[in-house]
């Protein structure tokens, strides 16, 4: 799910920086795709943990 997030807004972001779009636009697309990575590896952790406690049992 938020792999598939993370892949349309860095198309969007690519678009706007190749077509040169609005700065402002061009900076909140990228702030957005920021806030999406680090929710995608703070989820990647929170599994690790889980599978690192439930192997070390």
């Amino acid at each position: 799910m938020l792999n598939d997030e993370i892949c349309k807004l860095r198309e969007k972001l690519n678009y706007s920086i190749l077509y040169e779009k609005d700065y402002n636009i061009t900076y909140q697309i990228s702030v957005e795709l920021d806030e999406l990575i680090a929710q995608y590896y703070s989820a990647e952790m929170k599994k690790r943990n889980q599978t690192q406690l439930v192997t070390s049992q």
